[in-house]
């Protein structure tokens, strides 16, 4: 929810389920030498104010045509890359366009009940993810 707006359009999880949009938390890391943020990095959402960390990453627009009409208002360009999100102090994931999105300058943790899926800890004003085991 926008702490500025104080608006329900944000395009979270439930808006997402009620789209159809079934790309969120894919699990895996795409390795995009274009995107502008990487997996760790803290974000703000330019338009819905909220605070969140990466968490993957794709080379661009992977949701359904459904789910960019219903969800994706503002119609950021699907030819550039997209990312997974968690949102600070809820439960809820999103799919942002890069346009939509710049550098956290809060620099502080999040929290987010899924942070311990995906990374080990915090360093530095950045998440560093889990490492894999063989």
């Amino acid at each position: 929810m926008s702490a500025r707006t104080g608006t329900d359009n944000t395009g979270i999880p439930e808006i997402e389920r009620r789209s159809g949009y079934t790309g969120a938390l894919m699990g895996t890391v795409t390795d995009i030498s274009r995107a502008r943020f990487a997996v760790g990095e803290l974000i703000h959402h330019r338009l819905f104010d909220y605070r969140g960390v990466i968490v993957d990453v794709d080379r661009d627009f992977q949701g359904t045509e459904e789910w960019y009409q219903a969800v994706a208002r503002s119609r950021p360009p699907r030819d550039q890359p997209w990312y997974h999100v968690l949102v600070h102090g809820s439960d809820h994931s999103t799919y942002v366009a890069e346009r939509n999105l710049e550098r956290d300058t809060e620099l502080d943790p999040i929290r987010h009940p899924m942070l311990e899926r995906f990374f080990s800890h915090f360093d530095n004003g950045r998440y560093r993810r889990i490492r894999a085991e063989n």
